[in-house]
Order: structure tokens, then C-alpha cells, then sequence
């Protein structure tokens, strides 16, 4: 193995809803299970940030 070989930017990890799990490790499983959850507290975020502009909006436009 080349030292070029470990300069090379590493493949990010993606997750497929429904994907075959046999072939990932119990660790590679746990990383996964990290992202996804990092990914719906973004998403939970998100949508409370939306609910609060819509408040906004109502309270503005008194609904």
C-alpha cells in the first residue's frame, strides 16, 4: 500500500432505508445508527424552527 493510497479523502458513509445489513460489523452498524440519529434531530429542528415562523406568521397576520 502506497502512501498516496492513504491521502486519498475516505468515501463518506451513507445509509439506504431497507439496505442488506449482513456484511456491516456491530460497529459499523452503531456509526450508522449515529448518523440517523444526528439526521432526525436536524430534521426535529427543523421542523420546530418552521413551527416558529409559522407562529410568527399567524400572530402577525392574526389568524
Amino acid at each position: 500500500m502506497s502512501m498516496m493510497d492513504d491521502d486519498r479523502p475516505k468515501k463518506k458513509i451513507a445509509h439506504e432505508i431497507g439496505q442488506d445489513l449482513t456484511l456491516l460489523s456491530v460497529a459499523e452498524l452503531r456509526e450508522r445508527i449515529a448518523i440517523l440519529q444526528d439526521e432526525i434531530a436536524r430534521l426535529e429542528a427543523d421542523i420546530a424552527k418552521k413551527h416558529s415562523s409559522r407562529s410568527s406568521a399567524d400572530q402577525f397576520f392574526k389568524k
